[in-house]
């Protein structure tokens, strides 16, 4: 039997210092939500998924509730999950009224035939599914708003204030691997525009035969490199978890001048977690122990 073991991140950006310590809490809370199914025996994709689910219901983070706006003052959501034993996998985009996009991308994971959902599509499988809706009004924050304001003020465009994308990768008592990642993406983003975490191998990576990983940073880089499956590749050929978190990050900023920040996990339950942003807020828990760092 293996030793479970999960961990969670909430974002690698410029964290300020007004938000650490509910970014810390943030991710213990998750933390603590995915280890409450693994710890019962559960499984790695049931963890996965609450702790997601805690982080999309966090305004502290960009993801469901909190999500950061479009240039237009909109939300809209991606999310991403990876079945490692089977290599299945969900994803959906560009949801503009789900509370959790996570337990959408796991729906088209196990009951469609799919990978990927988006637009009125994805709104039918969750009225299918009864997958609860939350109207804009109640998934836009004060603090989103402020962002967007202060982006068009100084009108940079294309680039985000925060880079808040959470995710989570756990490793069950089967030994059984998943990845979870999700995000509203980035302030002043085009409509329309969809980044890394929906897409497998760059948002999020699970194989049980290698590891599972879940991205954050920036989306455009993110997805030239295959962020995610990166960091496996590395593992693969012989580099130990946080080695191989650490080179693949910098393969990213060497190739594509791109930063960002990646959890990881080994068929071992060895954790990885780097980050060449300014912070990154992750937690872990093993042992019914939580760690937590930023």
């Amino acid at each position: 039997m293996t030793e479970p073991v999960i961990v969670v991140h909430g974002g690698a950006w410029a964290i300020p210092d007004r938000l650490v310590d509910l970014n810390i809490c943030g991710v213990e809370d998750a933390t603590g939500k995915g280890w409450g199914v693994l710890g019962k025996g559960g499984s790695a994709l049931d963890a996965v998924v609450a702790a997601v689910s805690c982080l999309e219901d966090n305004p502290v983070f960009d993801a469901g509730i909190g999500s950061v706006l479009t240039e237009e003052g909109t939300v809209e959501m991606d999310a991403l999950i990876m079945d490692g034993a089977t290599l299945g996998a969900g994803a959906v985009a560009g949801l503009r009224e789900i509370r959790h996009p996570i337990d959408l991308a796991r729906i088209v994971m196990d009951k469609t035939p799919h990978v990927m959902m988006i637009g009125e599509g994805a709104l039918r499988l969750a009225e299918k599914h009864g997958v609860e809706k939350l109207v804009q009004s109640k998934l836009v924050t004060d603090e989103a708003r402020r962002e967007l304001t202060e982006w068009l003020d100084k009108k940079r465009f294309g680039v985000s204030f925060g880079h808040e994308t959470v995710g989570a990768v756990a490793l069950d008592h089967k030994g059984n691997i998943a990845a979870a990642t999700s995000t509203g993406g980035v302030t002043g983003k085009l409509v329309g525009r969809v980044g890394d975490v929906p897409i497998v191998g760059s948002g999020g990576y699970a194989d049980n035969k290698i590891g599972g990983a879940s991205s954050t940073g920036h989306g455009e880089s993110i997805m030239k490199v295959n962020l995610a499956k990166l960091v496996l590749t590395y593992l693969e050929a012989g580099n130990p978890i946080q080695e191989a978190a650490e080179k693949a990050l910098e393969y990213m900023r060497q190739r594509v001048d791109g930063n960002g920040g990646v959890i990881a996990l080994d068929t071992h339950g060895n954790i990885g977690h780097s980050y060449t942003t300014t912070r990154m807020v992750w937690a872990s828990a093993r042992n019914g122990k939580i760690e937590s760092g930023i």
